[in-house]
């Protein structure tokens, strides 16, 4: 596809974090300058890459979160407990430090205007942090694209992105459905499951409308969701899944 990064060209560059957003209590956006960035697409992701004192390296892919449009490079991280990267970037990162980075990479899940649409996005966890750039960009384009965006969290205060996304709902640049796996909350009138062939039934909407669908989070999530948009009658060739694997 035009416009993908090959890589075999990337170079690892130096990134200036110059802001720090607390998303959740396990999330954190991180705003970079990079001189030498290229620019990106909507869905791509970059590695990241840290250097311990001992010569020690680690590096993890993450997704961009901004939109090419919005014209900054911002990295949405979700710590997790056994990671070498993450617990890092979300505890530890200040203003003022410096990231080894790498990219972008990616040309399948990705979004640009001349696609078109209409757009079914389905994230679970952090697997909206992708969604979120493709969403934003969406809506700074002229042309008229329809977005209906289901996400999947564990509690109503673990949605990443959550003022955000709900603003973009009111301006109706988007149709906003969240399903809730462990909310106690009785006053959650919304969906408490995970998502199912009878949840993507009511939610995402007639086959016959084609969407372009991008799925994106764990691996089980991603498998459960795609193959059940295929079992209700939508084009696989039109189900484009990014999948988080153990490490994240």
């Amino acid at each position: 596809m035009a416009g993908a990064a090959l890589p075999g060209r990337l170079t690892w560059e130096l990134a200036d974090v110059v802001e720090l957003r607390d998303e959740t209590a396990r999330v954190r956006t991180i705003v970079l300058r990079c001189p030498g960035w290229r620019g990106h697409r909507a869905g791509q992701h970059l590695d990241v890459r840290l250097t311990a004192e001992d010569g020690y390296q680690a590096q993890r892919s993450y997704s961009v979160a901004s939109a090419p449009v919005e014209g900054t490079l911002m990295l949405t991280v979700e710590r997790l407990d056994d990671g070498e990267v993450s617990p890092y970037l979300v505890d530890e990162l200040r203003v003022g430090d410096r990231l080894e980075v790498r990219g972008p990479i990616g040309g399948h899940f990705v979004w640009e205007e001349a696609l078109g649409g209409p757009l079914l996005l389905i994230g679970g966890g952090s697997g909206i942090v992708p969604l979120r750039a493709i969403a934003r960009e969406v809506a700074q384009t002229e042309r008229a694209v329809a977005v209906r965006l289901l996400y999947s969290s564990r509690t109503l205060r673990e949605v990443i992105y959550r003022v955000e996304l709900e603003g973009l709902a009111s301006a109706g640049a988007l149709e906003l459905h969240y399903t809730l796996t462990r909310e106690s909350a009785e006053v959650w009138p919304g969906h408490r499951r995970r998502v199912d062939d009878e949840l993507l039934s009511e939610v995402a909407g007639p086959p016959a409308e084609r969407p372009l669908a991008y799925v994106c989070g764990p691996s089980g999530f991603v498998e459960a969701a795609a193959n059940g948009l295929v079992r209700l009658g939508h084009d696989p060739a039109r189900v484009r899944t990014e999948r988080f694997g153990p490490s994240g």
